[in-house]
């Protein structure tokens, strides 16, 4: 499953438009905090932290409106940590950065 690269643009240029400085502040920041779960995930010190660092992706990824990433993140929430899982979320956040 992968995401359409251009969703999260699409997305922000409908919120706040095409060409706003606003739009790229908030991909920026969306990416950031993405990669930060996604860091987190990769070192989890228990499967309830990973469950809450995924959850908390799920969050981000569903408030920019990209459901697929929220429901992969969903996906490992309610798994246990696992390195296929954590490879899926990266590959979905790599198109979102394209």
């Amino acid at each position: 499953m992968t995401i359409d690269p251009g969703t999260l643009d699409r997305l922000l240029a409908d919120a706040v438009g095409p060409d706003s400085a606003v739009a790229a502040d908030l991909r920026a920041l969306f990416l950031a905090s993405a990669t930060q779960h996604l860091a987190a995930m990769s070192q989890p010190s228990s499967p309830a932290f990973w469950r809450e660092e995924a959850l908390r992706l799920q969050g981000l990824a569903a408030s920019f409106g990209l459901v697929e990433l929220a429901d992969q993140a969903a996906e490992a929430a309610a798994s246990a940590p696992d390195t296929a899982m954590l490879d899926r979320l990266a590959c979905s956040l790599a198109d979102c950065r394209r």
